[in-house]
């Protein structure tokens, strides 16, 4: 039921102004752009190695409705999880923002014009990046993507629902916010999990970090 409601909501997010033009103080700009910029390949970044495996276990088993290949959910998931670990997200959140955004789709682009698995407007690349930057690259989106919504959390004080509004453009309406919520607790609420680990059968709980 869950999946018809998300790919409902997927066609009516469409018709609102993602990610709407916004005006940034010099100062605020500068930042965020020093923030796009980094040369570092993505890789986990976890204190303990079998939270690292653990974490991407579990998520790549419950990718696999989204994307059937391997190699192609780890690269994503890897990217994920970097990108937010750097801008200090919680990666399944922005998982979940993925799911309604895009449907994991890397090629999306909305009546709006925005565009990858994060829907980025291509404003955006003027504002804070490089306008040569292909907002279609994976991990290009998924930066702008983490950037933009640390930002949002940064002047809404820490408020994720008004934060998920003003990244989606719905004006303050709550539906966008609880659908992000309820795909969350669906799809990807962290668990403990249970992993082979150096020949030991472990549980572990990759929130503990």
């Amino acid at each position: 039921m869950i999946k018809l409601i998300i790919l409902f909501l997927i066609g009516i997010r469409f018709c609102y102004a993602i990610n709407e033009s916004v005006l940034l103080s010099p100062d605020i700009q500068t930042l965020l752009s020093s923030n796009i910029i980094d040369s570092i390949k993505p890789h986990l970044v976890f204190n303990h190695e079998e939270n690292a495996e653990a974490w991407l276990n579990d998520m790549s088993h419950r990718l696999k409705r989204w994307i059937k290949d391997k190699e192609e959910r780890t690269d994503i998931l890897t990217i994920i999880q970097y990108e937010s670990a750097r801008t200090g997200l919680d990666p399944q959140i922005i998982l979940s923002i993925i799911t309604i955004e895009s449907n994991f789709n890397k090629y999306a682009k909305s009546s709006k014009g925005a565009v990858g698995l994060m829907q980025i407007m291509p404003f955006w690349k003027k504002l804070i990046g490089n306008p040569k930057q292909d907002l279609f690259d994976l991990q290009t989106n998924i930066r702008y993507g983490c950037v933009i919504f640390r930002y949002y959390l940064e002047m809404n004080n820490w408020n994720i629902e008004r934060s998920l509004s003003q990244y989606n453009g719905s004006n303050g309406l709550p539906w966008y916010p609880n659908l992000i919520m309820n795909v969350y607790n669906t799809y990807w609420k962290p668990s403990t999990v249970v992993l082979i680990f150096k020949n030991k059968l472990k549980y572990i709980n990759y929130t503990n970090d």
